[in-house]
């Protein structure tokens, strides 16, 4: 009888423990470093340069994480870091070194943890260093160990290693571009690696990689026109496949002269033929229209985009300044093409079209403007600080019509020179949003022509473009790739090489680290 019922209770305690344990929320850390880096302009980036979000601040920036979320619920979460720059110069060795250890120390504070969000850009670069997201994960690996699991997000303009994708057990990217899915990007990761948590499947069976010999830049690529809409749009129907968890296809990042930039496509799941056949049909598919991509915009040199637009009836006519795009990673402050604005003469009287020019970094000249106040007048240079090698500073002469103090660290003004409206900051910024005009009371719908530091146009500006061509304009991420100094990238390269033989596209299996 004693024993009986030394075997009922032995059962009955092991039940509980099991459930106990089932019943327990996994703890997952969340950490990163998100930048896109030009290694073909002269700027490096420092720290000074990140944004960097911890603890409550960090899980509020992702809406499926915030208080009341479902996914709140599912685990405990542990916000260490995520610090992310707009794009730029490579990075010191000093500033990686820094971040990371900052991010390794707040990680190694709050172990151990079952998984790992893995929130990065992957398009980083590092004076000194090839692979800095590959090196970044090993770091981080240590911290972990080898049985937690860690889900990478990227953006789809970043590069994929052997060495990232070895090392991480779930990883995805945006499927649009530009990219308002990166939200919905980041929760699918997050979704995916709970989901493997909390059923106990662990990390999926099998990874497929292919490297692609396809460098092609972001305005060539988006999904908003064929054929990267229909490309991208056959990455959601493959993952629907019994034994598919994920699959994902990286354009990579064409302005940094390194051995990982080109693109990849990826997929994994725990059926090896399903994850090896959706990889490999997602790799010939990007090779089989590799020759129709074209940009998602008219584009000329900025004397006929000037032409045209000065031509045309229809306002705002938007013309994106490309080669000197920050948000791509260039220096911003590049004098070339406001030089040449200031050239013209169709802008030299008061009485002609209405330009908006958005924007040129210059400190002194903002200090001078904001001395001067509005309606008086002002004379100074601005730009080329960093990226003198198309013109030197550019001298503007005209009359202040707006001064904008709102960010203490970056002040505003607009000097009106003729009937250009030049936008001055103290650093270098990307205009993206109509709020970034309104500020200076300018309202884009009575602009005639808008030029902007942009590629393709954000959303916001792209819904009220009346008309828009991309300016072949010079810079660190000027879209003449074949004539860049190219020389550490793999080769044969598309399109940069012709008649390339066709690759071999067969998915090579990632294995899990040991």
């Amino acid at each position: 009888m004693k024993l009986r019922l030394l075997i009922l209770t032995t059962f009955f305690l092991t039940g509980m423990i099991s459930f106990s344990f089932a019943q327990k929320k996994p703890r997952i850390a969340i950490a990163g470093i998100a930048i896109e880096c030009s290694t073909f302009s002269p700027a490096r980036t420092t720290e000074d340069a990140f944004r960097k979000k911890t603890g409550e601040a960090l899980l509020n920036s992702y809406p499926f994480l915030r208080e009341g979320a479902p996914m709140r619920d599912k685990a405990e979460w542990f916000p260490a870091m995520v610090a992310s720059a707009t794009p730029g110069g490579a990075l010191t060795m000093e500033t990686y070194e820094s971040l990371t250890n900052q991010i390794l120390d707040l990680l190694k504070a709050n172990a151990p943890y079952d998984a790992l969000f893995f929130d990065i850009h992957g398009a980083m670069s590092v004076v000194g260093l090839d692979d800095p997201e590959g090196d970044f994960i090993l770091k981080v690996r240590e911290v972990l160990g080898k049985d937690a699991l860690i889900s990478t997000c990227m953006d789809l303009h970043g590069n994929v290693t052997w060495r990232l994708a070895e090392n991480t057990d779930l990883i995805t990217c945006y499927r649009l571009a530009p990219h308002e899915d990166s939200m919905e990007s980041k929760e699918r990761a997050v979704v995916n690696l709970v989901d493997r948590l909390e059923s106990g499947k662990g990390r999926p069976e099998y990874k497929a990689w292919i490297p692609i010999p396809i460098l092609l830049p972001g305005e060539q690529t988006s999904t908003r026109v064929e054929p990267g809409k229909s490309l991208y749009g056959a990455i959601d129907p493959a993952t629907k496949q019994v034994g598919v968890t994920d699959a994902a296809i990286w354009i990579g990042y064409a302005w940094a002269d390194e051995p990982r930039n080109h693109a990849v496509v990826m997929a994994y799941g725990d059926d090896r033929e399903m994850v090896v056949r959706t990889a490999e049909y997602l790799a010939h598919y990007f090779w089989s229209v590799r020759r129709l991509f074209e940009f998602v915009a008219p584009t000329a040199p900025l004397d006929v985009c000037l032409e045209k637009a000065i031509a045309s009836t229809k306002k705002p006519y938007f013309i994106s300044d490309m080669g000197d795009n920050p948000t791509a990673g260039g220096a911003g402050d590049v004098t070339w093409t406001i030089t040449e604005l200031l050239k013209r003469p169709e802008f030299k009287s008061g009485n002609g079209k209405m330009l908006v020019y958005a924007s040129i970094p210059g400190a002194e000249f903002v200090a001078k403007a904001v001395k001067a106040g509005v309606g008086n007048k002002v004379e100074g240079t601005a730009g080329a600080a960093v990226d003198n090698r198309y013109s030197p500073p550019v001298k503007l002469s005209g009359t202040v019509t707006s001064i904008c103090l709102d960010n203490p660290d970056n002040k505003e003004v607009v000097v009106k020179v003729g009937n250009i409206y030049v936008i001055v900051t103290e650093k270098r910024k990307g205009f993206h949003y109509v709020r970034e005009f309104t500020k200076h009371a300018i309202d884009l719908a009575k602009a005639d022509i808008v030029v902007v530091k942009l590629g393709y146009l954000v959303p916001e500006l792209y819904d009220i473009q009346a008309d828009w061509m991309m300016a072949l304009t010079l810079g660190g991420v000027n879209q003449d790739l074949p004539n860049l100094p190219y020389k550490r990238i793999d080769r044969p390269m598309f399109p940069l090489d012709k008649d390339i033989p066709i690759p071999d596209l067969t998915a090579k299996l990632v294995p899990f680290v040991k």
